[in-house]
């Protein structure tokens, strides 16, 4: 194609989208709305996602030890626990430094019911606390963990917790948010993308004597659908700059609100930074390719004169 040609295309859907004002105004509206309510979705499909991450992540092994075990003993444990290929960190935790955990967990209530044990009658065991890699691999390390004990003739380790029971209950919830966030995302993007051709379709419907007179005096195909393919290109990525700056503004400030403080005080939010590519991608690339598709498919139809 000419670069002159090109132009003429360029300037024509240009034209096309001032000349038609309401139904273009339609259309970026529908693309708007439609495009808004996916993205909202999608953030909070993301969000979700990473409460998930989160919930995950905090699921730990704690393995208490016998009263009185030898260093040599903890220092074997250690080693051979931290050197299993899904154990991401143990740190020994000692009796001492429990019952001070303990104390701090329990806050002013901790004072009262702790009164009167220190170093000298000290109830609670040394241990260990491990984080995994993959927290889906934390009953299997669980039960490495057991088969090292039973190895061992001295059996020093008196107890291994993970929240059995509930900790597949917790991967069983996170698995299907992840699971209805993902569906709500794809039947929301579908839905849009129908919402936004169908009105892409109107507008080109208003227009169809149009198309049929230039068909009529020997216009080409090419040279009727350009301009069409230009106005649905401008249309689709206007609405979508506009539905971007919208999402990414309002997330922006919900994100530095403090009035979430409170709320969100055991769940952050996904970074401002790490959204903004994502939605970008999303929301202008199907806005846009959604605004193309739908003249190309809705124009087709009327060049059959």
């Amino acid at each position: 194609m000419k670069i002159r040609t090109l132009l003429r295309h360029l300037r024509e859907g240009v034209k096309n989208v001032a000349r038609n004002g309401w139904m273009s105004f339609a259309s970026v509206a529908s693309i708007f709305i439609s495009l808004f309510i996916l993205g909202v979705f999608l953030l909070l499909s993301l969000n979700v996602s990473h409460f998930a991450d989160q919930v995950e992540s905090q699921v730990q092994i704690r393995v208490f030890l016998q009263v009185d075990v030898d260093k040599a003993v903890v220092d074997k444990l250690n080693n051979d626990i931290g050197n299993m290929p899904d154990v991401k960190s143990i740190v020994f935790v000692s009796k001492d430094a429990g019952l001070e955990n303990l104390r701090k967990s329990l806050g002013k209530d901790g004072k009262a019911l702790l009164e009167g044990f220190d170093k000298t009658n000290n109830p609670l065991p040394d241990s260990f606390t491990i984080e995994v890699f993959e927290p889906k691999t934390i009953a299997a390390v669980a039960d490495k963990i057991e088969a090292i004990n039973n190895s061992d003739p001295l059996k020093p380790i008196a107890n291994v917790k993970y929240g059995q029971g509930t900790v597949e209950k917790i991967f069983k919830i996170t698995s299907a948010l992840r699971t209805f966030g993902f569906i709500v995302v794809i039947g929301l993007a579908v839905t849009a993308m129908f919402l936004i051709s169908n009105t892409i379709k109107m507008t080109i419907i208003h227009r169809r004597r149009e198309i049929g007179i230039m068909k009529l005096v020997g216009a080409t195909n090419g040279f009727i659908r350009w301009p069409f393919f230009v106005e649905g290109a401008i249309i689709g990525f206007g609405a979508s700059l506009l539905t971007l700056g919208a999402l990414l503004y309002g997330y922006w400030k919900i994100s530095q609100s403090n009035q979430f403080d409170l709320v969100l005080s055991m769940i952050t939010l996904v970074k401002f930074q790490d959204v903004v590519f994502l939605l970008t991608v999303v929301i202008v690339g199907l806005g846009t390719l959604i605004g193309v598709w739908g003249s190309t498919i809705s124009v087709r139809k009327y060049l059959k004169v």
